[in-house]
């Protein structure tokens, strides 16, 4: 993420987190949620950063927040800060406030190339305008079935497609994993003994009713099926491939050439569309049934 952050950033930030200079009345009424000094250091502890307010509350915030934006590693940090004070549940009983609060960070976010967006419950940082539909629906998803091992995957797979795209392709890659795996341990079938992506794909076509040979397709449109059955079985060869040629998972050689953002987003787009219909696929044929985390040990 492109980092630091401008200093109209950091005020508007500054403003949510604070609610602004207060007093006994506000002309405009604060966009954020008025908070006392003390309110403002509990706030910044729960973001694991050690604040004291010293003097004035609102210079001392801003004070700090610059501080963290030009230190060391300000992107390990902010970002968490930014969700926080747009987090939707404070604002339950007041959610033109909160619709108010975003187009505010938002407003200042696009001079730094970055746009908060509702994710299912919550709201994430992301790279204007380097989400796809099919992304945002996976991730509210995975949210609302408590997916966690998909969430994370795909977290890590946006953050890092502009400064790290081989890293952007293994999470992608893992992101098909941890569904079919999940899949697999929800249904009680043994974990095949190839665990690439392709073997896991292959032992959940069965279970879930995709394997191209069925016999069950309606005539008229049994060949096309097929076919589209048959690329998403392409698909995930080569999102597998490109993680063992391209991601990092298993170290960059000497001269390594890196891949571009543009192939990280290919394989992260393609990976969550696949990931999507598994799960709605899973959904539609076990609805009684929740998908839950399950990693490589489970």
């Amino acid at each position: 993420m492109p980092f630091p952050l401008s200093p109209r950033t950091i005020d508007a930030l500054a403003d949510i987190i604070s609610g602004g200079p207060g007093g006994m009345v506000s002309t405009p009424p604060p966009i954020g949620i008025y908070r006392s000094g003390p309110q403002i250091e509990k706030f910044m502890r729960a973001c694991n950063v050690d604040f004291r307010v010293n003097g004035s509350r609102v210079p001392s915030l801003v004070s700090c927040l610059n501080e963290i934006n030009d230190g060391h590693e300000p992107e390990k940090t902010l970002p968490q800060i930014i969700e926080a004070a747009a987090d939707p549940r404070g604002f339950e009983s007041d959610p033109p406030r909160h619709a108010a609060v975003l187009d505010h960070l938002n407003r200042a976010l696009r001079y730094d190339a970055l746009e908060l967006q509702q994710q299912g419950p919550k709201i994430r940082l992301v790279i204007a305008g380097h989400t796809t539909p099919v992304v945002e629906e996976l991730s509210g998803l995975v949210e609302t079935i408590s997916f966690d091992t998909v969430r994370r995957d795909v977290e890590r797979a946006l953050a890092s497609v502009e400064s790290d795209p081989e890293d952007t392709i293994t999470a992608a890659c893992s992101t098909i994993e941890s569904v079919c795996r999940s899949i697999l341990v929800e249904l009680g079938e043994p974990l095949p003994p190839r665990r690439d992506v392709q073997g896991l794909f292959n032992a959940v076509k069965g279970p879930l009713g995709l394997s191209p040979d069925r016999s069950d397709f309606d005539p008229l449109i049994a060949g096309d099926v097929r076919t589209t059955l048959g690329g998403l079985a392409t698909v995930i060869q080569g999102v597998g491939a490109l993680r063992t040629h391209a991601g990092d998972a298993h170290g960059r050689e000497r001269g390594y050439a890196r891949v571009d953002s543009r192939i990280g987003r290919l394989s992260i787009h393609a990976a969550s569309t696949i990931a999507l219909f598994l799960i709605e696929t899973w959904q539609r044929k076990f609805p009684t049934h929740t998908l839950h985390r399950h990693d490589e040990q489970a």
